[in-house]
């Protein structure tokens, strides 16, 4: 398509009715830079909807009349670097275009108390209902599939997901992490104002806090008066440094995996802000669900996509259940099964075909282990307690580091319940017996009558469900995600964009 330059809130809403695709909005003030051409790209990337940029220095996000009247403005270069890295439409309102005098229509919002009581919310009061204010009004002329933002704005980013949400409003909000300049402190727009020794400062704090996430990683611990004596030594004016939970702004607990170190501090006239996400261990992703509802399949397309640790619990109980059945091991004796499980060794290795084979005490059962004999006793054998007690301490050492998607029946209630994202995934028993007639893996569930198979899969269901020892349950916590009717790449991407709600960027980068 043709790139345009548009001006006024009638000429957006004529060329928005005669756009056919759905449309990406990259708000900006303007003065872009390389965290604005990075949103361009990625949006560009991402899909092949129209992407547009909207160039507005929005003065209710201004509490300061002189911040306001020096905010750079360079829009000839930014049309030039909007359109180079992939916009293809500008839309360069006027004050009066936004906010028309007597105008009903506008809605001036509130911010959510909760999220901009705390933070900048503190000294910048108004700052936050000027920006939900003129997003609410973008949103509405311009009506957007996806809002691309960065999560250097964090705060900001917490307060407009919250207003989309609050507002019922069919928008998606796609993140990009903080991008930062060659001396590591953050690209803002009103960098360009910092003088040599400023900048200095600001380099010294921004670089502070990256110390401290690496700190972090080793100790798992935060020291913020140290951290405070230490800028206040370099005369450093802190407006705020918390250490908070990143999603509710309020004070970090021990048993947070994921936490935020924030502040603001002023260069002279210029006031900056940053941030570091603190973590114990990486991301897990936890996806139960009954026996034939998709689970491995979808579990195993999260772990190639997000590029996480694939971890099938399932396989592992049974591996164990074919070694038990092979060598004719008494299970119910308790004597002669703890001697056993003193000498497993249960394993996943990739093969060459790029997929994950089950070990068992060196030996491969990728296949074996999905035979209906299989099928049939690996629920009563996964009920004992010894080996339900074996396998989840086998699988939560595997999980100590993080950085993995697990599927079963008792991840997020059991094995993993301080899980970032808990799934539950389901599918009625007529869909899952005609995914299970269907498995070209899986010889003899194509011999057996689709009937059977739904009362196979019954008592699958009611032995998991009612079992003593961890059994099949949603966790309180838990996404219920009912697959009926949805194509398998379908329900991954719903998944994937509940993880990328939950878990920041920054943290995903490899």
């Amino acid at each position: 398509m043709n790139k345009v330059i548009i001006k006024k809130t009638e000429e957006i809403k004529n060329w928005r009715r005669n756009i056919k695709s759905d449309i990406n909005l990259i708000p900006t003030m303007g003065n872009l830079h390389n965290g604005h051409t990075t949103l361009i790209s990625t949006a560009k990337n991402d899909n092949s909807n129209i992407n547009l940029v909207s160039i507005f220095v929005n003065p209710l996000q201004f509490d300061n009349k002189s911040d306001l009247e020096n905010y750079p403005k360079t829009i000839d270069n930014d049309i030039k670097v909007s359109f180079a890295n992939g916009a293809d439409a500008i839309f360069i309102p006027s004050n009066e275009d936004i906010y028309p005098l007597n105008n009903k229509d506008i809605s001036f919002l509130k911010a959510s108390i909760e999220l901009s009581s705390a933070l900048c919310g503190l000294n910048r009061i108004g700052h936050f209902d000027g920006v939900c204010t003129v997003i609410y009004r973008l949103l509405n002329l311009i009506k957007p599939k996806n809002l691309y933002l960065g999560e250097k704005d964090w705060q900001q980013l917490l307060i407009l997901k919250n207003l989309i949400q609050t507002k019922k409003l069919n928008v998606a909000i796609k993140s990009i992490p903080t991008k930062r300049d060659f001396d590591g402190i953050p690209l803002s727009s009103r960098n360009v104002n910092l003088s040599k020794d400023e900048r200095k400062l600001i380099r010294f704090f921004s670089n502070e806090l990256l110390s401290a996430k690496k700190n972090f990683q080793l100790e798992k611990k935060i020291n913020l008066k140290k951290i405070i004596k230490k800028l206040s030594a370099e005369k450093i004016s802190i407006e705020y440094l918390e250490h908070l939970h990143p999603y509710t702004l309020k004070k970090s607990k021990v048993e947070d995996n994921i936490s935020i170190l924030a502040g603001a501090i002023r260069c002279g006239e210029t006031r900056l802000i940053d941030h570091v996400f603190l973590m114990k261990r990486s991301p897990i992703i936890a996806i139960d669900g009954p026996a034939g509802s998709g689970k491995s399949t979808v579990t195993k397309l999260i772990a190639k996509k997000l590029k996480l640790l694939y971890l099938d619990t399932g396989a592992m109980y049974r591996a164990l259940s074919w070694l038990l059945i092979k060598e004719k091991i008494d299970y119910k004796n308790e004597k002669i099964l703890q001697n056993i499980l003193k000498d497993i060794s249960i394993v996943f290795k990739s093969n060459s075909n790029s997929k994950q084979d089950v070990f068992i005490n060196n030996h491969c059962v990728t296949e074996e282990i999905r035979s209906q004999e299989i099928s049939s006793i690996v629920s009563k054998i996964s009920s004992i307690r010894a080996v339900r007690n074996f396998l989840v301490e086998e699988q939560r050492k595997i999980g100590g580091s993080g950085g993995l998607v697990a599927e079963g029946r008792d991840i997020g209630s059991t094995v993993f319940p301080d899980a970032e994202l808990k799934i539950f995934l389901t599918a009625s028993i007529n869909e899952r017996a005609k995914r299970r007639k269907s498995d070209k893996k899986s010889k003899e569930s194509q011999d057996i009558e689709l009937q059977k198979l739904k009362e196979l899969i019954k008592k699958r269901d009611f032995e998991d469900s009612n079992r003593e020892i961890s059994p099949l349950i949603k966790a309180n916590d838990a996404i219920e995600i009912i697959t009926d009717g949805y194509a398998i790449n379908e329900v991954v991407d719903q998944i994937i964009d509940l993880y990328n709600d939950k878990i920041p960027q920054e943290t995903q980068i490899k």
